[in-house]
C-alpha cells in the first residue's frame, strides 16, 4: 500500500498553486502508484464554519471512484461547541482521522482544550496529525507571521493517555534535537518527511527516529509531489524499510 498522508484540497489564500484541483491531484497519484491520501482543507485554517469547510472537503474526496483520497476533518477546539464538530467527523463522515493547526486557532499545547481533543480521538481511534508548519516564515505575507508550533509541551500532554496515534506533520522545518528524542520516547509520535530536507535525508534521521515512526508525506498541492518521491530514492533504504514509510506504517495507524 502506498499512502500519502499530508495532502491538502484547495488553494492557499496568499499565492497560486499549480495542480491544486482534484482531478489534477488524482493524476498525480495515479501516475506514481498512490493508493491513498489522507486529505485535509486549506479552507480549515481560516474559515470559522468548520462543520461547512468538513462537509466541503467530503464531498471533493468522494469525487474519485477509487476512493484514493481519504477526508482528515478540521477540528477547532477554540470555538464554541466543537465538540460537535468532532461528533460530525466520527459519526456523520466516517473518518479516520482529524488534521489540527493550533498556530492557526490560536491556542498552546499545554491547553487543556486540546488535551480533551486528543482524549477523545484516542477514545474513537482516531489518527491526528498535528501540522507544526504550513510555510516558511521568510514567505509568509508580512501580516500574517504565523509562528511555528511549540511542541515542548506535547510530550507531558500525551503521556497519560491510551491508544492515541499521532503524527506532527511538516515537523523538521523547526522541530529538531532534543524535542525530537523526548517526543520519540513517548512511543506515540510519527513523523512525516514533507519538510525533510538535505542528501539522504531520510537515511540521516533514521538514527533518531525508528522507521516504523516514519511517513511518507508529500504537501501537495504546497510542495510539488515529486519532491518526496525523491527523498525515498535518495536515501539507502531496504526494502522492509522502504515499504514501512512509504505505507506500511499508515495502515498500521488505520488497522
Amino acid at each position: 500500500m502506498f499512502i500519502d498522508t499530508n495532502a491538502y484540497i484547495g488553494q492557499w489564500p496568499f499565492r497560486t498553486l499549480p495542480d491544486a484541483s482534484v482531478d489534477a491531484l488524482l493524476a498525480n497519484y495515479s501516475h506514481f502508484g498512490v493508493e491513498r491520501a489522507w486529505a485535509g482543507s486549506f479552507d480549515g485554517l481560516f474559515h470559522k464554519d468548520v462543520a461547512a469547510v468538513n462537509a466541503r472537503l467530503v464531498e471533493a474526496c468522494a469525487t474519485n471512484d477509487n476512493y484514493i483520497l481519504q477526508p482528515f476533518g478540521t477540528v477547532n477546539p477554540t470555538l464554541p461547541n466543537w465538540e460537535e464538530d468532532f461528533r460530525r467527523c466520527v459519526e456523520d463522515h466516517a473518518m479516520q482521522g482529524i488534521r489540527l493547526h493550533p498556530n492557526y486557532h490560536g491556542y498552546l499545547l499545554d491547553d487543556d482544550r486540546f488535551k480533551a481533543l486528543l482524549q477523545a480521538a484516542a477514545s474513537h481511534k482516531l489518527v491526528v496529525q498535528l501540522v507544526t508548519t504550513m510555510e516558511d516564515e521568510r514567505m509568509m505575507h508580512p501580516l500574517m507571521q504565523v509562528p511555528h508550533v511549540d511542541v515542548t509541551p506535547l510530550a507531558d500532554a500525551i503521556g497519560d493517555i491510551d491508544g492515541l496515534q499521532l503524527i506532527l506533520l511538516n515537523a523538521f522545518r523547526a522541530v529538531r534535537g532534543k524535542a525530537i528524542d523526548t517526543l520519540v520516547a513517548t512511543e506515540k509520535v510519527g513523523f512525516d518527511i514533507a519538510w525533510l530536507e538535505g542528501i539522504a535525508g531520510i537515511e540521516r534521521v533514521r538514527s533518531q527516529i525508528p522507521v516504523e515512526r516514519l511517513h511518507f508525506g508529500s504537501y501537495t498541492p504546497f510542495f510539488y509531489f515529486q519532491s518526496s518521491m525523491l527523498k525515498l530514492k535518495e536515501s539507502d533504504l531496504s526494502t522492509e524499510e522502504l515499504n514501512a514509510i512509504q505505507g506500511g506504517n499508515a495502515e498500521a495507524l488505520l488497522a
